[in-house]
């Protein structure tokens, strides 16, 4: 995208499903008895990868766009794969089959692409191993690939040390297969997907909190998850770049219809109006018990803020946006307790740092985080992706308002969440 006359974005658009809900609803389908259907399935890179591991483990899966059908095999129903198990470029894929992959008569190989094989896989391997599974990484360090030797497990209590959604449901999923009750205490309360998804297939959990206030998740065995009818809301991950244009671009009114607004993803809604951004919910409604709404965003004159602690899960993904938009906001916004962000497909607190730097942004790269000073006129440049989707796209929105040409190397590295992503965003630019 590159910017030579201004432009504002006007319009109403849908976007594609919620990648995080579209992984899951294949993963729970796969395991359940019965034939589940899904709508508005992201037929991104990372959820066709999640479809392609559970096919070679004998799940029939049709898929076409965006409806999905699965013919479940049960909860002991998957084959041992005659190969290894491609996640691509997907951690949620490989950590969350990892929990399935535990409990299984047979043993299997994970792999992924050389980004994912960098990506720590120690922090699942760990509550597993205490359940009982063997898991082995063939790199020895942590990494994929993962050789899994499914077993019998044990219910464990473990207490994690990050608020992480995806080790969370690793041990809710072996959970399922255990002798007894399994929970995860958290620091503070990640993403509720798996919960919201494995109550919707039949399985039992109880949200609860500790003696200090910290969030407990319990999953009771199961002996059966039965088909359920999934529709996917628009991703607000997806949404987050669409609202930062326009919050950034004078002029601009965009209505998102039908977005998910799960509490544990909406962080960046409450960013954007900590910033001065406005934001308008309407239509809010729960569906497949994910709420979803329409957004109306129009420009706003933005300012700084701090953003840390308990919020940080509930929008690690949208924070490379959030520091673009952070650019262009009036005096200094501070982003910390983010080191979680350095361990995505990129270190993506020094890739935003150093790529931003080349517009003309201030930005200091903290240990955990960032300092950005805002109001900093952006000139053109080239960006390195790093390959990184989040990236490109946040670079995306920047070259809609930086004086300049803005020249993105590895573009196509959005296929991973929202292959026509220009396109959308083209659409709705006037």
């Amino acid at each position: 995208m590159q910017n030579h006359t201004r432009v504002m974005l006007r319009g109403a658009m849908e976007l594609p499903g919620d990648k995080s809900i579209s992984h899951r609803a294949v993963m729970l389908g796969s395991i359940a008895g019965g034939r589940t259907e899904i709508q508005g399935f992201l037929p991104g890179e990372d959820c066709l990868s999640t479809i392609r591991c559970f096919r070679a483990m004998g799940t029939k899966i049709t898929q076409e766009g965006t409806r999905v059908t699965v013919q479940g095999m049960g909860l002991h129903g998957l084959k041992a794969p005659s190969a290894p198990l491609d996640c691509g470029n997907s951690g949620t894929t490989m950590r969350l089959l990892s929990g399935i992959l535990a409990a299984q008569s047979f043993s299997s190989v994970l792999t992924g692409d050389s980004s994912l094989r960098t990506r720590p896989m120690g922090r699942i391997m760990r509550p597993l191993r205490e359940m009982g599974a063997e898991i082995q990484s063939l790199a020895g360090s942590d990494t994929a690939p993962l050789r899994i030797s499914g077993g019998r497990l044990s219910g464990i209590h473990y207490l994690s040390p990050v608020a992480s959604a995806q080790l969370k449901s690793a041990v809710l999923l072996a959970g399922l297969y255990a002798d007894s009750p399994s929970s995860v205490t958290e620091p503070s309360l990640s993403r509720d997907h798996s919960e919201r998804m494995l109550r919707h297939f039949g399985a039992k959990l109880h949200s609860s909190t500790d003696s200090e206030g910290r969030p407990v998740t319990t999953i009771e065995p199961a002996e059966a998850l039965h088909a359920a009818q999934i529709s996917v809301p628009g991703d607000l991950s997806s949404a987050a770049y669409f609202i930062a244009a326009a919050l950034l671009l004078p002029g601009s009114e965009l209505r998102i219809n039908k977005v998910g607004v799960n509490p544990t993803r909406s962080g960046i809604l409450e960013v954007a109006e900590a910033m001065g951004g406005s934001i308008e919910v309407l239509s809010h409604t729960d569906h497949d018990a994910e709420p979803t709404a329409d957004l109306l965003i129009r420009a706003s004159r933005l300012h700084g803020t701090e953003i840390g602690g308990a919020l940080i899960p509930r929008l690690i993904d949208e924070l490379p946006v959030i520091a673009a938009m952070a650019c262009q906001a009036e005096g200094r916004t501070v982003i910390r307790d983010a080191a979680e962000l350095k361990l995505k497909e990129s270190n993506r607190i020094r890739v935003m740092t150093e790529e931003l730097q080349k517009l003309g942004a201030a930005v200091t790269e903290t240990t955990d985080g960032m300092i950005i000073e805002g109001g900093h006129p952006l000139h053109g440049a080239s960006i390195a992706s790093h390959k990184d989707h989040r990236i490109a796209m946040s670079f995306a929105v920047l070259s809609l308002i930086a004086d300049g040409p803005v020249h993105i190397s590895d573009p196509d590295c959005v296929n991973i969440s929202m292959p026509d992503f220009y396109e959308r965003l083209r659409s709705v630019c006037r």
